[in-house]
């Protein structure tokens, strides 16, 4: 297999790749244009930092890749819809840099306090400038930290060790997470209107580009200064400098750019402006701790299928996934029954999980079910990754729903297909025993049946001698009847068989079953439990 490294790479990392078995490593830098396509075309995995851009052209010319890899945290160089549909796992590795960028978001906030640069450069070129170089202390001053993620962490913690008041402002962590780490919880408004300083430790994505922008720095204090050492964009650049300009913000330090490599912005006009080179990562420590995560991550995806730190794909810790194995089955058989009584796509496909079940993640399960039904649309090569894609290519809509307190069962996973005209075929599944895997429910009808092999499923006129014509026909024909479940509705009009038989159906039996006077419907089911 072989792996191509186009960025520049600890010798730690390249030491692991190039001692596994079975792995090549491609170890080029600074490809451009058709030379890195020509060396991607061959490779069944990619590792970059953020030089490399694995453009969708870029993806669509590596029809062996299986995996990209970033020895870093961010992804942005990487056009992830685009791995995605292809079904090629993204992976990242989020904790290799986070004391190196922790330190550096604070290095920075000294250095902008100090006045440090200016002095440096005044100095080395003879110039002794005390009097223009005061700076303030940022010891009672209060630093807002935009982001409690693993950076923004460690920045909460040193500031501390500072002795500043810290508030944070992260509407996806409990509050008492940040209590316990000795900041104080803000609104994003407070954290805005309060603080001395403003740094930001958030992931570049739709919701967060231009975060800090005109109308949000003119909600801060007079006087407050800003940092980014998380991605470029996050902070509006032109905006930022029209503050500075002002006197609005008194500093910034910049460690990201909108475009990178960057070496000519108007920010570095000015006097009150700290910039660094995307430094924040770029430690010896944690270029080597990225490179041997992605590097052994890598490996053990191309060789055993373990994903680690995904970022387009669910990602389930082993303890859980092994008590999530029965039930990720159950959703695989589930769909894969549905998928088979499909005869064209539905509009919306609806996952229930209950009981039981719903204490468990509801991704993981969703792509299981997914990966059952999609194969019966005629598709091919679908994995983890690449299925909620295909599903949302075909105008199919994938929503999941989930409640504790049932009244039937233990536990259960249902799907259900609804199509435009508003009709639905749904099957609903259940383990009401450890190693008893039971379809419970289809078209709404309850029945109990086992969940492999080749199944006929029968809608019929509620009448009687239907049980009879069916098995005198498979008699006929030589099919051997190995279990046969009964359903109905209250109204005794319309009922269900579930036929299980020894071997498979061909489509002229199948057909046959359309000429019995009272049979409304049949179909061929085949199952595999796992």
């Amino acid at each position: 297999m072989r792996v191509l490294v186009s960025d520049k790479f600890s010798e730690k990392g390249l030491a692991i790749l190039e001692s596994t078995p079975d792995i090549q490593v491609d170890y080029r830098t600074g490809l451009k244009g058709a030379e890195l396509a020509e060396a991607i075309a061959e490779a069944d995995a990619l590792i970059v930092r953020s030089s490399t851009k694995a453009t969708a052209e870029l993806i669509a010319g590596a029809p062996k890749l299986k995996a990209i890899g970033r020895a870093g945290i961010g992804v942005d160089n990487i056009d992830l819809a685009a791995a995605s549909r292809r079904g090629i796992v993204v992976m990242n590795t989020p904790g290799g840099n986070n004391v190196a960028t922790g330190e550096h978001a604070i290095s920075m906030m000294m250095a902008l306090s100090r006045r440090i640069p200016q002095a440096h450069g005044a100095l080395k070129n003879g110039r002794w400038e005390k009097s223009q170089n005061i700076g303030v202390e940022v010891f009672g001053k209060t630093l807002g930290v935009l982001g409690f993620g693993n950076v923004g962490r460690i920045v909460v913690s040193r500031a501390l060790g500072l002795q500043m008041r810290v508030l944070v402002h992260d509407p996806f962590v409990v509050p008492d997470k940040i209590v316990e780490a000795g900041a104080i919880p803000a609104t994003f408004e407070e954290l805005l209107a309060k603080c001395d300083y403003v740094s930001v430790h958030v992931p570049k994505g739709e919701k967060t580009l231009n975060l800090i922008n005109h109308d949000t720095i003119a909600k801060m204090k007079d006087g407050v200064r800003i940092i980014n050492c998380a991605r470029g964009g996050i902070v509006n650049e032109q905006d930022l400098y029209d503050a500075l300009q002002s006197g609005k913000v008194a500093g910034a330090a910049v460690d990201v750019f909108v475009t990178e490599p960057c070496t000519d912005s108007p920010l570095f006009e000015l006097d009150n402006v700290v910039v660094t080179p995307h430094l924040g990562a770029s430690t010896s420590e944690a270029q080597d701790n990225v490179a041997i995560a992605i590097s052994e991550q890598i490996i053990d995806y191309l060789r055993g299928g373990v994903i680690k730190n995904p970022v387009n794909a669910p990602q389930v810790a082993p303890e859980l996934l092994e008590r999530m194995r029965p039930v990720l089955s159950l959703a695989h058989t589930v769909g894969s029954f549905v998928g088979q009584l499909l005869d064209r796509a539905p509009r919306d496909l609806k996952i229930f999980i209950g009981g039981d079940f719903a204490l468990f993640p509801d991704a993981p399960l969703q792509i299981a079910v997914l990966l059952g039904v999609l194969p019966h649309f005629g598709i091919e090569d679908i994995n983890p990754v690449s299925a909620p894609y295909l599903a949302k290519e075909r105008g199919v809509s994938v929503a999941t729903s989930k409640r504790e307190s049932l009244q039937d069962f233990v536990n259960v996973i249902g799907v259900k297909a609804v199509f435009e005209d508003g009709t639905e075929i749904g099957v609903q599944g259940s383990i009401p025993a450890p190693g008893e895997e039971r379809i419970v429910r289809v078209f709404g009808y309850a029945i109990n049946v086992d969940t492999n092999g080749y199944l006929i499923v029968i809608t019929n006129h509620d009448v009687p001698g239907v049980v009879g014509e069916v098995g005198t026909l498979l008699g006929q024909r030589g099919i051997n009847i190995g279990q046969l479940r009964l359903a109905r509705h209250k109204d005794l009009s319309e009922a269900l068989m579930v036929v299980t038989v020894d071997g498979d159906i061909t489509p002229e039996v199948v057909a046959e079953f359309g000429n019995l006077p009272n049979v409304t419907s049949a179909r061929v089911v085949h199952l595999v439990s796992e």
